[in-house]
């Protein structure tokens, strides 16, 4: 069990870290992500610093319990994000099956975000 915890935690690790530098390298790609009443420049520079953040804090023994709650409350904050493009006419992720897809992986994440944390709560 304790491999295939750190086997998903270096996975998130290495999504947020890509997910950071894609911000930076590719921000056109989050643009029909990102509601109207958001700046987009804003929202991209906000999301590279926090999901380079946790993706660190994943990596670094010390700190992972802090990147398992940073994860979690990251794709939390992220989930009313793809809700709102599944009730697009077309979702900027593609289509409405891709869509529902997001959004439940994007439970999955919440969740294991949540199962770190509480895994690593007491190893202070």
């Amino acid at each position: 069990m304790k491999i295939i915890q750190l086997v998903l935690i270096y996975l998130f690790a290495f999504l947020m870290l890509a997910g950071a530098f894609n911000h930076i390298y590719a921000p056109e790609t989050y643009k029909d992500f990102i509601p109207n009443f958001i700046p987009e420049q804003l929202a991209n520079i906000l999301s590279t610093i926090a999901e380079a953040i946790v993706g660190i804090a994943l990596i670094i023994p010390k700190y992972r319990k802090w990147g398992g709650l940073g994860f979690f409350i990251l794709m939390i904050i992220f989930l009313p994000i793809h809700i709102w493009d599944f009730t697009k006419e077309i979702p900027a992720i593609g289509s409405k099956v891709a869509a529902t897809v997001r959004i439940a992986v994007q439970l999955l994440f919440i969740a294991a975000g949540w199962w770190i944390y509480k895994s690593y709560q007491s190893k202070d």
